[in-house]
């Protein structure tokens, strides 16, 4: 049961919500912090508007939800907190300092290209362009709990293949050998249990995922084609225009994201923690 101590502001149809009157503070109280990962797993995606606060406090609220990973894209870490990964473009000396620079961002899972992926990112806004850039949120949640039958029969029971290689050929720039070896293609579940909740929720994205094993190639093609059209209906999806010093944490178990393109001319910074399940329940199953 959450308590009623905090104001709570429902942001679309099945799943989200706004959290007034809190900040993500370091030395958060307690019973506050509890009450926000109820909410957190009851809503999936949160906004907290206004956080005025340090690297140390988005580094510090994060790590008391589960374990920080050093992001493997190294080169676009915070220099002087490595736990924060820079979504930005802007660039210093003619080179990129962050992730994902200004164009359009497809449909994807946080890390869904990794044996153990994130079970949340928490992403904090510190320059934003005057027009795009808005991002996208899809409850996975409920696109699996009214998935037509025949693709619900289709679905449970399968795994597929993701592909941090795909993704990075449409939106992002390519990895370093090490990174290569430390990302090749792997296999998740089309639908993934929830390892805090229990609920099942889809776990495929257009961005990553490239077939389902078990299924012819065209066949595969036809149903992943018909699961991206679907998990895209507008009943799914939250779309947030973000302002300065707004931070969303979202539940990357049950919940994929895009992001609008915006005018280059404009710099955007974000700073991101990658958030792990405890150690007995990172695999998604």
């Amino acid at each position: 049961m959450v308590a009623k101590s905090l104001e709570v502001r429902p942001l679309a149809e099945t799943f989200g919500a706004e959290v007034v009157g809190v900040t993500l503070s370091r030395d958060m109280d307690a019973d506050v912090f509890n009450e926000i990962k109820a909410l957190w797993l009851r809503y999936e995606v949160l906004l907290f508007r206004d956080q005025q606060i340090e690297k140390e406090d988005l580094i510090e609220f994060s790590r008391r939800i589960g374990p920080l990973e050093i992001h493997l894209r190294e080169e676009w870490l915070n220099k002087t907190h490595p736990e924060l990964l820079q979504i930005t473009n802007i660039r210093e000396n003619g080179k990129p300092t962050g992730a994902l620079a200004d164009g359009e961002v497809g449909w994807h899972f946080d890390q869904i290209y990794l044996p153990k992926p994130a079970i949340a990112s928490l992403l904090y806004s510190v320059k934003i362009p005057p027009a795009g850039g808005g991002t996208h949120f899809a409850d996975m949640t409920a696109a699996y709990a009214r998935l037509p039958r025949h693709l619900k029969d289709v679905v449970d029971g399968r795994t597929a293949i993701q592909s941090y290689v795909a993704f990075n050929r449409m939106y992002s720039t390519d990895t370093n050998a090490k990174q290569k070896n430390l990302t090749p293609d792997i296999v998740h579940p089309l639908v993934r249990t929830h390892p805090y909740s229990g609920r099942r929720a889809l776990y495929v994205c257009p961005g990553m995922t490239i077939k389902i094993n078990g299924l012819p190639e065209d066949e595969s093609r036809s149903v992943l084609d018909e699961l991206f059209a679907w998990t895209a209906r507008e009943e799914f999806i939250y779309r947030h225009d973000w302002r300065v010093s707004d931070a969303i944490l979202w539940d990357n178990a049950c919940t994929m994201h895009r992001r609008d393109d915006f005018d280059g001319e404009h710099e955007r910074l974000m700073l991101r923690t990658t958030i792990l399940p405890q150690p007995d329940r990172a695999i998604p199953f």
